[in-house]
């Protein structure tokens, strides 16, 4: 398992936290909060972008 390093969890307003994360490679992580160790990884960009997608309620429906 890689080395990652998470950021400070993101929740929304019905409780469901994920975390983005990044490794020594540069590559990016995306996670529930609490397991970690069951995480998803694309490009910063791919993920940035769907966070950015959530947050504007565009996606909720993942969560």
């Amino acid at each position: 398992m890689p080395e990652i390093t998470w950021e400070t969890p993101y929740c929304g307003e019905a409780a469901n936290c994920y975390r983005i994360g990044t490794d020594e490679q540069g590559n990016s992580y995306i996670a529930v909060s609490g397991t970690e160790e069951h995480f998803l990884t694309d490009s910063r960009e791919a993920l940035v972008q769907m966070i950015r997608d959530i947050k504007a309620g565009k996606a909720d429906h993942l969560l």
